[in-house]
């Protein structure tokens, strides 16, 4: 196999070679996510197994989030370090031995202690694995992110479709983690030679920076950006089945189909993002996306009937699909600091939407009811659209070649560097 690592420029690789690193580094994508997917798909089945209530196993799976936050302020400088490529090599391997455990765990308290390495391993490969897809859409010189972020959403589908075949041929949770393990082990060993070594942009000439520093301005804007779509994203994951039976009044083999239409457009989204990306520009797409969120959101609170609502959830799915895939390639374009430690700051900022949107919603839904919590969360996506034509990042580090207008103050437009 030819070693890719040392050819980075993108006028040393063929066309064939750049089409080999983007399906190496998509099918890497595909089994972060498919990795997950299994231990999401037999969360019923551990429960049952260990006797959890529901309060338990809440509690014991915010042991994932705390994982993530603990590796966040050194994920990017591990990757600045070392290069994503090599640690790439470690992250996945780490985190699937860490789903293989989950397997064999016997009391709760295990699985939390397991489920914290998870969160550790999963920001670590997250933080990695997205500056390996930033590499590769620097070698395009186009919009390709997205398609990354699809293959992960594509995996989350595979990955519950294989747990439901588990689970109907009876197959038991730990053999199911091995085989998975098996299969995202041969991927990575066959895709590894054509990873990008993951050198950094700036690295070299960045100033030694403190542990704990201001963040930078701009990202801390895309961070808030990835904010507000990631708190409308989990509230959507955790709440539109609930919004389904109690708003909706779905009947019981429906209540499902808000959470599916939903992620169906998600997932194509992400797979169209960087087509319309490249026709109308990132910053012209980040404020149509806040707009489907909005309209979404307020179109299932005032018309909370099951047609009206699903093509509202379809909505908000095609909403959120481009926003932190193109938040992350922005990042990751920052002429001063490395892209592994831009990324964990975006996504640090970021994963607080995540971690906040779902409970936001049941405090509001205790107070005034779940309609008027959704009412809520569909602010954001009116913040995005607000943030995005406010901040020139998406013209001043992005290519002109992706339709992007230069910004007449801003100068000329940074090249790409690898």
């Amino acid at each position: 196999m030819t070693e890719y690592a040392t050819q980075l420029s993108a006028d040393k690789l063929t066309e064939a070679q750049k089409k080999r690193v983007r399906i190496a580094v998509s099918l890497i994508y595909f089994c972060t996510g498919i990795s997950f997917a299994s231990w999401a798909s037999r969360i019923p089945d551990i429960k049952s197994a260990l006797a959890l209530s529901d309060g338990m196993l809440g509690s014991i799976l915010f042991a994932i989030p705390a994982g993530q936050f603990t590796m966040m302020p050194i994920s990017g400088r591990i990757v600045t370090r070392f290069g994503s490529r090599k640690v790439l090599m470690f992250s996945i391997p780490l985190y699937t031995l860490c789903l293989n455990n989950i397997g064999w765990v016997t009391q709760g308290w295990q699985l939390a202690i397991v489920l914290y390495m998870f969160g550790l391993a999963g920001n670590l490969n997250n933080i990695s694995i997205n500056t390996q897809g930033i590499a590769a859409e620097q070698l395009y010189k186009r919009p390709i992110m997205a398609s990354f972020h699809g293959m992960w959403s594509l995996a989350g589908f595979f990955g519950a479709l294989i747990g439901l075949l588990m689970i109907n041929l009876k197959v038991p949770y730990n053999i199911h983690f091995i085989i998975v393990i098996l299969a995202v082990w041969t991927v990575l060993w066959i895709n590894y030679p054509y990873l990008l070594e993951g050198s950094t942009s700036g690295a070299g000439n960045e100033p030694k920076r403190k542990f704990f520093s201001k963040p930078d301005g701009m990202l801390l804007q895309l961070g808030i950006i990835g904010f507000c779509s990631m708190a409308s994203e989990g509230a959507m994951f955790d709440w539109s089945g609930v919004y389904f039976k109690d708003v909706v009044s779905a009947p019981a083999s429906l209540v499902v189909l808000g959470y599916t239409s939903f992620m169906i457009m998600m997932a194509t989204g992400r797979f169209l993002a960087d087509y319309v990306i490249s026709k109308i520009g990132r910053q012209t797409m980040l404020r149509l996306s806040g707009i489907m969120i909005s309209s979404g959101l307020f179109t299932a609170v005032i018309f909370p009937y099951l047609l009206t609502s699903t093509i509202a959830f379809m909505l908000v799915g095609l909403g959120v699909s481009s926003i932190v895939p193109t938040v992350y390639s922005t990042a990751g374009k920052h002429t001063k600091i490395p892209p592994g430690i831009a990324l964990a700051t975006v996504s640090s900022v970021s994963f607080l939407g995540f971690l906040m949107g779902p409970p936001l919603i049941g405090y509001i839904s205790e107070l005034a009811g779940l309609r008027y919590s959704f009412a809520v969360i569909g602010v954001f996506g009116l913040g995005v659209t607000f943030l995005v034509s406010r901040i020139k990042a998406f013209k001043v580090l992005l290519p002109v070649a992706v339709n992007e207008e230069k910004d007449e103050d801003a100068g000329e437009v940074p090249p790409f560097d690898i």
